[in-house]
Parts: structure tokens; sequence; C-alpha cells
């Protein structure tokens, strides 16, 4: 039960999402949330917002009878649609996926586009901090790490840039595609961005690259047919090499952008405070818990 205390906590809070207050999710007791155990009086509310059903890019309904999941094969690839979940085969039940970590209280897409897994890809940027003369800083005997955040503007939590893996797009794609539009507004700047090759060149070294994490990530989105899931890979920069030379700006998707000390305990949004953890115990950096 510990396991889904750990990564199944947000997406069963009360409210559903601040861009949607007045969703309330049905209310479950810790030991109900695995689909094994019984709850005769389950009975959630069905949400898929507005935005996802006149989205022509977002999948089609399946109503609560299982009517149009004719047009899907889940636990595959879809056309250039990868259905599969890092967690295994998950259950079809009256034709809609069913979460793999068990109830969130609500039912529908909410403001997911993809019945089932809806992948996204994470890049943790990150340097040393260092002071005024160059040199590395340190507490406790241990480098301090800074990362690239960007501050959302759907929640207003500071997060890991990082968005949505596109249809036949593949994770490296998303990686450099979503920095560069969240982190450098590379998509609305003509002059004062970094190059196609030096960023590419960055995230291609695999001498800084590690992979962080690949799952089921606890977000507010979440319901019992739809769910993120995510593959966080950290690009240490450890010399300036790379880094030195962009300059950070916010995109449109993001309220602003930053270099984040990780020198005391985070709030970041979902679960993204655990993947700076792992990226510093990875990294053998200082790590401030709460």
């Amino acid at each position: 039960m510990e396991r889904n205390r750990q990564i199944h906590y947000r997406c069963r809070l009360a409210s559903y999402h601040p861009l949607c207050p007045h969703i309330k999710r049905f209310q479950i007791a810790e030991d109900k949330v695995p689909w094994t155990a019984d709850l005769n009086d389950y009975n959630p509310e069905e949400f898929t917002h507005e935005s996802v059903l006149s989205a022509s890019a977002a999948d089609a309904d399946i109503d609560p009878d299982g009517y149009g999941s004719e047009n899907f094969r889940f636990n595959a690839i879809d056309g250039k649609i990868n259905r599969r979940s890092f967690c295994g085969t998950y259950r079809i039940q009256d034709g809609r996926p069913l979460n793999p970590i068990g109830r969130t209280g609500l039912t529908g897409r909410g403001l997911l586009w993809r019945w089932g897994p809806n992948h996204a890809a994470d890049p943790i940027v990150t340097r040393w901090k260092r002071n005024e003369k160059g040199h590395v800083i340190k507490l406790k005997d241990k480098p301090v790490l800074q990362f690239v955040a960007i501050q959302r503007k759907d929640t207003g939590d500071w997060a890991i840039p990082g968005g949505m893996v596109d249809p036949g797009e593949n994770v490296s794609q998303t990686l450099i595609r979503e920095f560069k539009e969240e982190a450098t507004n590379c998509l609305e700047k003509q002059t004062d961005v970094p190059s196609e090759d030096s960023v590419r060149d960055f995230f291609d070294d695999k001498a800084i690259k590690l992979e962080i994490f690949k799952g089921y990530v606890d977000d507010l989105r979440n319901t019992d047919n739809a769910w993120m899931e995510t593959v966080a890979i950290n690009f240490h920069d450890g010399t300036g090499k790379y880094l030195d030379s962009f300059k950070l700006e916010a995109g449109d998707d993001a309220g602003s952008v930053q270099w984040v000390d990780v020198d005391k305990p985070l709030e970041l949004y979902a679960t993204h405070a655990a993947f700076i953890q792992r990226t510093c115990e990875a990294r053998s950096a200082y790590w401030a818990s709460k």
C-alpha cells in the first residue's frame, strides 16, 4: 500500500485541477484504491474537458458503455500513437482503459487528450552552482546542483520543462523540442537563440546523459481512464561547455524560466521534486530533505 501512497496521491485530491475547480473527485480510502478492492458504492463523476472534446488531434470519445472503443488499439502501437504503458498491460473495462495504479475518483479523460497512457518527456538540465571565482559551491562536502525550471501557467507551480510526445515522435525529439520551446522561447525569437546544432549537440552528448525515471506520474490530470507517464532524463553540463551559451527565456507555455539552486527543500509540480532528488543522488550532489 505504501507504493500507492507514493505515486497515487495528487490525482485523488478532492478538487480535480485549478483549471476546473468545480470538478470534484469521489473520495476513496487508501485501501480502496486498487481495482481488486471491493467498493460497491463507487460512483465517480464523468468528466472530459470541452477543450479535449473539441481538439481535432485528441482521441475520439468512448461513451461509458464502450461505444467508440472499436476505433482504438490499446496496449499497442496504434498508428503513430504509442498506447503501451510502462506499467505493463493495463485492463480494459467497458471499452475503456483502467488506470494501472487504481481508482482516482473521476472517469473520462479530464484534461488529457488520450485514453490510457499519455506519454511525456522531461529534460532535467543541470549544472554545478559556482561562486564568482568559478569554484563549485558545496554543502556538507557535496556539490550543489542548479537545474532549469519553468513556472507553469495552468497551476503556477515550478516544474521541469517538458511536454507531451507528439504522434510519431520519439522521446529524444520531444526532449529537444520542449526545452527549446519552453526554456529558450525559440518559437518567438529570431535572434539570440541557441542554434539547432548547439542544442542537438548538447542533448546528443552521451557522456552527460542519464535516465532518471520512466513510468507512471502522480499528476492532477489523471483519471480512471487516462493518466500521465513520462521519461525523465538528466543532461548535466559539469564544465559549462554547452550551457554557458544558452540564454533562458520563457516560451508561450511557461510563465517564467530560471536556474534553481538545489540547496533547500523544493516544492515542484507533480513528482518533479522526486526526479530532482534522484538526479542529485545519481550525480552525488547535495540534497536537502524536508
